[in-house]
């Protein structure tokens, strides 16, 4: 697992662009929140995106942004985020790589054999690509705590 103080794992993902993203690279230049959510359209993560979104100003007020993760593929991460309204990049980890270097592989969603996606996360990294901060939730139903991600979000430059 990614633990605070190392780099953010170098995978590349695809956005709802179906543009590559360098996630190292693209968390470097000011901090970053990485939120990574089970699944697009599912009750919890839709209400965690769109808290996201919601609190975008101010997020942006500390000079950070966000990258939403997930295992579905580009098509309906886009839809999710055009329905939403989210202001944010969303990206797709359809081959799994970055849940498996961040190590936040969740087995057996929603009781399916075999369904992996990823747990609720949530990494902030510094302008410089570290991992200042780290919330993994083994249970799916279970949201971060947004008012101390704003904190450290604040606190890091």
């Amino acid at each position: 697992m990614v633990e605070i103080g190392e780099k953010v794992p170098s995978v590349k993902l695809i956005d709802t662009e179906l543009k590559l993203v360098h996630l190292y690279r693209a968390s470097k230049g000011q901090p970053t929140v990485i939120a990574f959510f089970p699944g697009a359209f599912t009750s919890v993560c839709t209400k965690e995106m769109c808290r996201f979104r919601d609190d975008m100003s101010k997020l942006n007020s500390l000079n950070g942004r966000v990258y939403a993760v997930s295992v579905d593929g580009p098509f309906p991460n886009k839809e999710f985020k055009e329905k939403n309204g989210l202001n944010f990049t969303v990206l797709s980890d359809y081959k799994k790589q970055a849940v498996k270097r961040f190590g936040i592989v969740l087995d057996d969603f929603a009781h399916i054999k075999g369904y992996k996606v990823a747990k609720r996360s949530v990494f902030i990294a510094d302008s410089e690509g570290l991992i200042r901060y780290k919330w993994v939730s083994d249970d799916p139903m279970v949201e971060p705590n947004y008012a101390e991600v704003e904190r450290t979000l604040g606190s890091i430059k």
